[in-house]
């Protein structure tokens, strides 16, 4: 049997997320997520797809990133990134070999990853962005705090933050778990929903949460001084927020 993926789109952009925002990136969503977060903005992903080979789906790599041959960042990294996301592609078995392939044609391989499976088999060469999901998600009883000892200095941990109890969550866990110690750590302010986005199997934010603007959010986190980053998705400011394929 042919080792094969459910992919949703493969495509070239620019990073609009994580410490790597603006570098050049090609990003294969795959299909499937067993998460409904209230603030989901790629619903479409959960079911729509093709199967597609490895081999395929490494081939449109080589050819996305062509026009990038022989040039490398300030660091030697070469370009552009490859990023698997989704969905939750770490649902799909063939993700792993997939992103071992990857990194075995020396791309900087990044994988978005909802923090609710096991990270412990991935590659070691791969940069994992996890999630850890705040109560606004209404996920947040599906973290695995396990994955932690497996996080490293290359590895990502991402807030999504929607409202004060997220903020306040997230701050707590920071401290708790000395994670600023770990790795690099990302509160990200959630961008509201357009109504063509909505999705009916996303949970709801439960009762009596208090929405946070971004301004909100940067206030907070100076005013605590907190070792993280703010992030926002700079491809929805670039292009419209409901876009795909960017």
């Amino acid at each position: 049997m042919i080792d094969s993926l459910v992919t949703n789109e493969i495509y070239l952009s620019l990073q609009g997320e994580s410490t790597w925002a603006g570098q050049p990136c090609v990003f294969i969503r795959l299909t499937g997520c067993n998460l409904r977060c209230s603030y989901c903005d790629t619903a479409y992903a959960f079911s729509q797809g093709s199967k597609l080979p490895i081999a395929e789906l490494v081939a449109e790599v080589e050819r996305l990133a062509e026009p990038y041959r022989g040039r490398t960042t300030t660091d030697g990294g070469i370009l552009p990134l490859v990023e698997l996301t989704g969905g939750e592609p770490l649902l799909q078995p063939n993700a792993l070999p997939l992103m071992r392939e990857l990194c075995e044609r020396g791309f900087t391989v990044l994988l978005e990853t909802s923090g609710a499976h096991d990270i412990s088999k991935i590659d070691p060469r791969v940069r994992r962005i996890m999630d850890l999901k705040g109560p606004s998600s209404g996920e947040v009883a599906r973290n695995r705090f396990e994955n932690i000892p497996h996080l490293k200095t290359t590895d990502e941990i991402k807030f999504v933050i929607g409202t004060r109890e997220d903020y306040d969550w997230a701050k707590e866990q920071v401290a708790t778990h000395q994670l600023n110690s770990i790795c690099p750590i990302l509160f990200s302010w959630v961008s509201p929903l357009l109504p063509q986005q909505q999705d009916k199997s996303l949970k709801r934010v439960p009762d009596g949460q208090t929405p946070i603007s971004r301004k909100e959010l940067v206030e907070k986190i100076v005013a605590d001084a907190l070792p993280v980053r703010f992030q926002l998705q700079m491809h929805k400011f670039i292009w419209p927020p409901d876009q795909k394929g960017v």
